[in-house]
């Protein structure tokens, strides 16, 4: 009767513990701009561990999780769309911008001959599909995207100042 109770012991402290990781998924894509589902099955520990620090320096957090607790917090958030996808080995980018998961997990997919896969995405509270991955990484990132606005005003403004030195330098002829 007592090794009973310990085995239903540790099957409420293994649920509760279940639920405890599937609250911490859910805050995370409640936080993430952006969210890779990723089949990573054939990586080295060297490749991963390589892919692991590019998703570290663009501030994108990775990490492995269960099939069953992500399709759980997905589903707790109301969302049922990634069903078909949390089959096989899934990774997690949780990323900070809408672009930078997808691209850094495009890149290594040719970088690694495929053995890393986009499975899909949830970016905005929308799924995106690995097609709409692909796409997703060919966008610039916003700080790209900014930088080259800045360029653009830059050029426009000094383009602007010749023109009007010019005038007034006719002006004072």
């Amino acid at each position: 009767m007592a090794k009973i109770k310990t085995e239903v012991k540790k099957l409420s402290a293994n649920l509760e513990a279940k639920k405890q990781v599937v609250e911490s998924i859910k805050a995370k894509i409640s936080d993430a701009k952006s969210v890779v589902l990723v089949n990573y099955k054939g990586l080295t520990v060297a490749e991963d561990t390589e892919l692991r620090n590019e998703f570290r320096k663009a501030n994108v957090e990775y990490k492995v999780l269960k099939n069953t607790l992500i399709k759980r917090a997905f589903n707790e958030l109301g969302v049922d769309s990634f069903d078909a996808d949390l089959n096989g080995t899934t990774a997690v980018a949780f990323g900070s911008d809408e672009t930078g998961a997808s691209k850094i997990v495009i890149d290594n997919a040719k970088k690694y001959e495929n053995k890393l896969v986009a499975k899909s995405a949830y970016v905005n509270g929308e799924y995106v599909d690995k097609k709409g991955v692909e796409a997703l990484a060919a966008i610039p990132s916003k700080d790209a995207l900014y930088s080259m606005l800045a360029g653009t005003l830059s050029n426009f403004v000094r383009g602007l100042a010749v023109a009007l030195n010019r005038v007034a330098e006719k002006m004072g002829e």
